[in-house]
């Protein structure tokens, strides 16, 4: 009996990290063994639509949603597949990748896509804040800032990220936390609280060096106030996966951690600005997505 074709529904946002997609279509159809899958493709045209056409894909019980973007998209197509049969897969075609990076998909389209033909399901955790997913990292503090001001720049990529943050550091301020990690509470003058699920913001920079998608914790990486002179270092921290070695860093794990501020602010959820209350809530979802990843992908990532 011939085996049924995977049902798969492909999602590409024309307007994510720095490259044309237009040449992603063409692709699909060379690298995709279409005697294995079935493979429907629409752009998404607004935010929030990927989620719209993920959430479809799901009622119409497609196997697989492909998300061909950056960590954002990514956010709006596994926010409608949690807790689902559907699969997520990734082509990571956004600024930093994170995600992608930590589960070792790669950042080539034409090998990305050819997970569809035999990469392997795995079950991942997820997290939310205030009861929104989130997959790779969210955060306050600096980087929330710099997200935000980098998301309203003309012009994309890693360089621009970087112009943006040094423009950002010299005006920050850090605040005052109250967090509570499953009933243990501390107050930190923090420059950046991240909480996160994947290790990595993107580009290989390593926020949570030893955080994994499948230990049901989240790990909450503080970052203390520095003097621009040790700026260099930590920065150098930050991409050989040290950033934990830093006596200005601690970094705890939990399963609900709940972090109070002074007012309500901007965080960034998976790279997205978005304003938020005072209070925020956090909590694991342990293997609640399932996700095509590389059969090299190594136990317990």
């Amino acid at each position: 009996m011939k085996e049924k074709r995977k049902l798969i529904l492909a999602i590409i946002n024309p307007v994510s990290g720095i490259g044309s997609k237009d040449k992603i279509p063409r692709l699909i159809d060379m690298v995709v063994n279409q005697e294995l899958c079935d493979v429907s493709i629409v752009m998404s045209e607004y935010a929030g639509h990927a989620r719209e056409i993920a959430a479809m894909a799901v009622d119409k019980q497609f196997d697989v949603v492909v998300a061909i973007g950056g960590d954002g998209t990514i956010n709006e197509v596994g926010s409608a597949l949690c807790g689902t049969h559907t699969a997520l897969a990734i082509v990571p075609s956004g600024s930093g990748n994170g995600l992608a990076r930590h589960l070792r998909i790669p950042m080539n389209a034409s090998r990305a896509l050819n997970l569809l033909n035999d990469g392997v399901t795995g079950s991942f955790d997820y997290c939310t804040i205030n009861g929104k997913p989130f997959f790779c990292t969210c955060g306050m503090g600096f980087d929330a800032e710099v997200s935000n001001r980098f998301a309203n720049e003309g012009t994309r990529g890693f360089i621009t990220y970087i112009k943006t943050a040094l423009a950002e550091y010299i005006k920050y301020k850090p605040q005052e936390y109250l967090i509570d990690i499953d009933g243990a509470k501390l107050h930190e003058k923090a420059f950046v609280i991240a909480c996160c699920n994947a290790a990595q913001y993107g580009n290989n920079a390593y926020i949570a060096p030893r955080a994994t998608m499948q230990d049901g914790l989240i790990d909450i990486t503080v970052m203390h106030p520095f003097s621009f002179i040790e700026s260099p270092l930590i920065g150098a921290r930050l991409f050989l996966r040290q950033l934990g070695q830093d006596h200005h860093v601690s970094i705890y794990r939990g399963k609900r951690i709940v972090i109070e501020r002074d007012h309500d602010d901007i965080i960034h959820i998976d790279g997205d600005p978005v304003m938020m209350p005072r209070q925020l809530v956090f909590e694991n979802v342990t293997k609640g997505i399932n996700i095509i990843v590389p059969p090299s992908l190594p136990g317990n990532v």
